[in-house]
């Protein structure tokens, strides 16, 4: 079984580079440190017997929808229960205390955990990605669904799906 370090920090991209493992850099909790662990992990890179070259895997949320409206909806309603989520606490807000919460310092903290997220169609979401990839210089994406429901959930995943060619349209 592939043994891989998973992180968000420079530490766990230092640690993966110096163990010679692949590094999975979960980009969708610490978007700010995305391109400084990739190069870092890159740059000090100690080739292993399994592993003679580095290999990065980015995590990335998709909310792809039918259509861009709808998945700009689907981004507003994800934004708004994340906050909630983080920091709510668990408590009940008005739509007017959300969009407190949103523009205070903690609600841009937990927005920021977003930057990384392809909305829109179907295709929006694939060129998103393609551009990703490439920014991130990463080998492989790990592709998180935050559209918010199950069926919203289940329909972006699909639509993905589709679009990567992973299953027929």
């Amino acid at each position: 079984m592939p043994l891989y370090i998973l992180g968000s920090s420079l530490f766990g991209a230092k640690l993966a580079a110096l163990l010679g493992l692949p590094y999975a850099f979960a980009s969708h909790f610490a978007p700010q440190s995305l391109e400084e662990a990739v190069q870092l992990y890159r740059n000090e890179y100690q080739p292993s017997e399994q592993h003679p070259e580095p290999h990065i895997i980015a995590g990335v949320g998709v909310i792809a929808a039918d259509t861009a409206d709808e998945a700009a909806e689907l981004f507003e309603q994800t934004k708004r229960q994340r906050v909630v989520q983080m920091v709510g606490r668990g408590r009940t807000f008005t739509d007017d205390e959300i969009d407190l919460l949103l523009d205070s310092p903690a609600g841009m903290q937990v927005l920021t955990m977003l930057r990384y997220t392809a909305v829109g169609t179907a295709d929006e979401v694939r060129d998103y990605l393609d551009a990703f990839t490439e920014r991130a210089q990463a080998d492989e994406l790990i592709v998180v669904s935050s559209a918010p429901g199950r069926a919203a959930w289940l329909r972006s995943l699909e639509l993905v799906a589709q679009v990567s060619g992973l299953v027929p349209a």
